[in-house]
């Protein structure tokens, strides 16, 4: 099973480790990618401020984040895992899972980013600032610029099982599974069951319990109507119907009572 997660937007100082070394990097076909968005990124922030503010899209408040982004060659650099913060994280709680469940964790988690295309939770990076929405000057949109290396690196990454697909849309446009790999494919849509509608806190959340309850189980679903029934033993109301087509994703709706 691989499950797909955005990252946050906020993140863990780096820390004083050791610094990033690309080379020992998951998904090493995705290298000279990383490079480039690297190279370009370090260039814009230790070049004009108000530039590099612009094109990040961050508030006058977030200008240090700058700084941080010409450090990133040199600044201590911890396990993804430990660099990603927010609801979902928290949520899932990878520090407070057992020894299994954090070994699970290692080989299924691949968490999307718009600077390094995507790392596993154990790979080690330092702090950065970089959406997959930006358009750096030089290389245009992170969305398009990732299409072409993860379309070759991915399908070998999923291999022969479900591919769980927890992603917030502007990461989706970085890869979209196709053909036999879609039709494994299940995303999931989190619904507060009242209204019918998704609102951002609670998604993010139950989304982060989603992994941390299938990653505590051991549950290994073989596909998206497999992922049902485990959801459902799991305690999860679930709504779901396969796709018309072959070569297409199951889109999965978890049903939330409470906004918590």
């Amino acid at each position: 099973m691989l499950v797909l997660l955005p990252p946050s937007e906020g993140k863990a100082p780096s820390g004083r480790g050791a610094p990033l070394k690309p080379e020992s990097l998951s998904l090493p076909g995705l290298s000279a990618a990383r490079q480039a968005v690297l190279d370009e990124l370090v260039e814009l922030c230790v070049g004009d401020e108000e530039k590099a503010r612009e094109v990040l899209g961050l508030s006058e408040g977030l200008r240090g984040e700058i700084a941080k982004n010409t450090e990133l060659r040199t600044a201590g650099a911890r396990p993804a895992g430990e660099i990603y913060t927010g609801v979902l994280y928290d949520a899932l709680g990878l520090a407070s899972l057992d020894t299994a469940a954090r070994r699970r964790a290692s080989r299924s988690l691949l968490v999307f980013s718009g600077l390094w295309g995507a790392v596993r939770v154990t790979d080690r990076i330092p702090s950065y600032r970089c959406s997959m929405g930006v358009k750096l000057p030089g290389l245009g949109s992170l969305g398009a610029h990732w299409r072409a290396p993860m379309a070759a690196v991915l399908p070998e990454a999923a291999g022969s099982g479900l591919v769980l697909d927890l992603r917030s849309s502007g990461y989706v446009a970085a890869w979209r599974p196709k053909g036999e790999v879609a039709g494994r494919t299940a995303s999931v849509r989190v619904l507060h069951a009242p209204t019918r509608k998704v609102v951002s806190h609670f998604n993010k959340a139950t989304k982060g319990r989603i992994v941390r309850s299938l990653m505590e189980s051991g549950s290994v679903p073989s596909g998206p109507a497999e992922l049902v029934e485990a959801l459902r033993d799991l305690g999860y109301v679930v709504e779901a119907a396969p796709p018309v087509g072959t070569g297409k994703a199951w889109t999965l709706d978890v049903l939330v009572d409470e906004i918590h």
